[in-house]
């Protein structure tokens, strides 16, 4: 019954991340061919943004290897298929490839930029200039990931200024979309609403913010349904619920493309999505992985067909 709730968004775009944020962190490599036919059947779902892959060395996500090889295989599909560059190389790789949306992964904390990048904070940041220098100038969309936005394993909560000095920097060099990552699942609605608050103070404006929620504590639709009355149109979600942080321990699975559709259509927000194919996806794809969808979309509307 759609039931739809005063001062949101009429259309939200489903920033997609299961095919890489989802299959970067299964213990063993997912073949391509069943990375290149989720694709498909994400796209056939009527998602159209859908992050394909990583261009990062594989001694560090061994999951992503086969980029080069994947790549190719899904380009021409009329979606658009970010793809996650950690330096300059990956850029050069993904460039070669005919890549026209990119993406790279900066941290809010010192402690998970050295974890993740290996670096300093600012050390990143100054990697990442160059990076999206160049992509910008081959006419190249830029989206600026923020990870630990909300709290940090090692660093506790973390002070909204920090989050919104890295927001601005990435905004500087030239980044078109920023989503911020609450990596550990932490987050609340008005922890959420104070951030977006900041942001827009500092000149940040919701139109190129996306949310990344966990759930963790199952706060990640409550987060999202914060995120989209403050005017926010643009949410990361992974389907069947698939991911986590492969270098943040207590991080639990990504928000649940199903579980976010179901919501989203229940207030009369378009996203273009048929619910049953995403969820025959994500059935199709946990037969891949042997394992049942976390879903509880999934898990609810796949036992109605039995």
């Amino acid at each position: 019954m759609v039931v739809p709730a005063p001062a949101l968004p009429a259309r939200v775009r489903i920033h997609e991340v299961g095919a890489r944020d989802g299959l970067q962190n299964e213990k063993t490599a997912v073949p391509t061919e069943v990375k290149a036919e989720f694709i498909r059947r994400l796209a056939g779902a009527g998602l159209t943004t859908i992050e394909a892959t990583s261009f990062v060395h594989p001694k560090w996500v061994p999951q992503l290897a086969d980029a080069e090889e994947l790549f190719p295989l899904v380009r021409e599909l009329g979606a658009d298929l970010p793809v996650l560059v950690p330096n300059q190389r990956g850029l050069d790789r993904a460039l070669a490839l005919g890549a026209d949306r990119v993406a790279v992964f900066a941290s809010a904390t010192e402690s998970f930029a050295k974890a993740n990048l290996n670096r300093t904070l600012d050390e990143s940041l100054a990697v990442f200039e160059p990076v999206v220098r160049q992509a910008k100038d081959r006419g190249v969309h830029v989206r600026g990931y923020v990870s630990m936005c909300f709290g940090d394993p090692w660093e506790g909560a973390v002070p909204l200024h920090q989050v919104a000095r890295v927001c601005t920097a990435l905004r500087d060099m030239g980044c078109d979309e920023l989503s911020l990552g609450d990596t550990i699942g932490v987050a609340t609605p008005g922890h959420v609403l104070e951030l977006l608050s900041l942001l827009n103070e500092e000149g940040v404006p919701t139109n190129v913010i996306g949310v990344h929620f966990h759930d963790t504590y199952g706060q990640a639709l409550a987060n999202t349904l914060a995120a989209l009355q403050h005017g926010v149109t643009t949410v990361d979600a992974s389907a069947g619920g698939l991911g986590g942080c492969p270098y943040a321990r207590s991080a639990t699975g990504n928000l649940a493309t199903e579980d976010l559709v179901w919501m989203l259509h229940g207030l009369g927000i378009e996203t273009g999505v048929d619910l049953g194919r995403l969820t025959a996806t994500s059935v199709w794809m946990a037969e891949q992985l042997g394992r049942p969808s976390p879903s509880r979309t999934v898990r609810a509307l796949s036992h109605k067909d039995q």
